[in-house]
């Protein structure tokens, strides 16, 4: 298994991902999106793996930004603002090669074992 975990610091889900693994002995990288990002490549990896982009998106986020992204019709526009702007993706988004979930997914992660 090859596990990322893009979280926040402050974000008890991610915290809850981190421990998940943590207490399985299982191997993870734990990436700060807030702070780093993700690249278009991951975005787009992990959007066709959760669904969708709506999924993706942190919609009760009080910032300028979410609103115009809320309102913005073009997807590609949608995907380039949050890029920009990465403290508005739902956390944690965990990965597992082609697979990803976000939230605390206990469930769908035992599966990948």
């Amino acid at each position: 298994m090859n596990i990322q975990i893009f979280g926040k610091p402050k974000c008890f889900d991610t915290k809850k991902a981190e421990r998940y693994f943590k207490e399985r002995n299982i191997k993870y990288q734990s990436i700060d999106v807030a702070k780093f990002g993700m690249s278009k490549g991951e975005l787009s990896n992990i959007k066709q793996a959760v669904g969708g982009f709506d999924k993706l998106f942190d919609d009760n986020s009080k910032s300028d930004t979410a609103t115009l992204i809320k309102y913005l019709s073009d997807e590609n526009a949608k995907e380039e603002k949050l890029l920009e702007n990465p403290s508005l993706f739902k956390t944690p988004i965990v990965r597992n090669g082609k697979k990803a979930t976000i939230g605390y997914c206990p469930e769908i992660w035992g599966k990948w074992e």
